[in-house]
């Protein structure tokens, strides 16, 4: 579905990813992990479109990705939770959602995705009318996936979800994207600072450091790894 071949972007001419290659199969659950400024905000910014890549190639189902304009992509069926959250504080829950399901995919299955969203996050139906502002920071988490997923997405990519959250919030999150990935099928990137849970539950992992990705391979492989081990999870 989504393969990156030799990728390098970065900002005024200097490169922060260099030479990057990830694959992703339709369906399946990716782990990027790697050190604050390795480079993962970056990569999905560049798959986003809001960064440009210097080299290299991205193909999202055979389709050459940076040929196409970064306002089109999310029609391609790509969804990206940022980092920070990012939702517009003076709009309601409801007409933020109504954002993210401007693309065509998500109009057409506007009223389906909502039943989901509702169910799987009842205090966004509750609060339905409420300023997106108002709301707590994992809610404001919780609005910034659904957002996305009511674009209808086929790839949706998550940008550090449990960052600044209470660890029992983090936790709601975190089972919330495993629940949305079993029912939905849908291929998943994630950047998350809890490596063990995001190795435990994803098909196979990154490890981007220097922009460059060191390791790759099944989560069993890498929490077996030494570096692994040390680094990023505390043995």
């Amino acid at each position: 579905m989504l393969k990156i071949t030799g990728l390098s972007s970065g900002y005024g001419g200097l490169a922060v990813l260099k030479e990057v290659s990830i694959h992703i199969r339709a369906g399946e659950f990716a782990a990027i992990v790697g050190p604050n400024g390795a480079g993962k905000t970056t990569l999905f910014k560049t798959i986003s479109g809001t960064v440009a890549a210097m080299q290299g190639r991205i193909e999202f189902e055979g389709l050459d990705l940076l040929a196409i304009k970064p306002s089109a992509r999310a029609h391609l069926g790509i969804a990206h939770i940022p980092e920070g959250r990012q939702v517009f504080p003076s709009l309601s829950i409801l007409e933020n959602l109504e954002m993210g399901a401007y693309t065509k995919a998500g109009q057409a299955s506007w009223k389906e995705n909502l039943e989901k969203i509702f169910s799987w996050f009842p205090v966004l139906a509750e609060r339905q009318k409420s300023m997106a502002g108002a709301l707590s920071g994992g809610q404001q988490q919780m609005l910034a996936i659904a957002r996305g997923i009511a674009s209808a997405p086929k790839l949706l990519m998550f940008d550090e979800p449990s960052m600044g959250l209470s660890p029992a919030i983090a936790d709601e999150i975190f089972e919330r994207i495993i629940t949305i990935h079993r029912e939905m099928g849908l291929a998943i990137l994630l950047v998350e600072q809890r490596v063990a849970e995001a190795l435990h539950y994803a098909d196979l992992g990154y490890v981007l450091e220097s922009g460059r990705v060191v390791l790759e391979g099944n989560p069993d492989e890498l929490k077996s790894n030494d570096r692994v081990r040390k680094a990023y999870l505390g043995m």
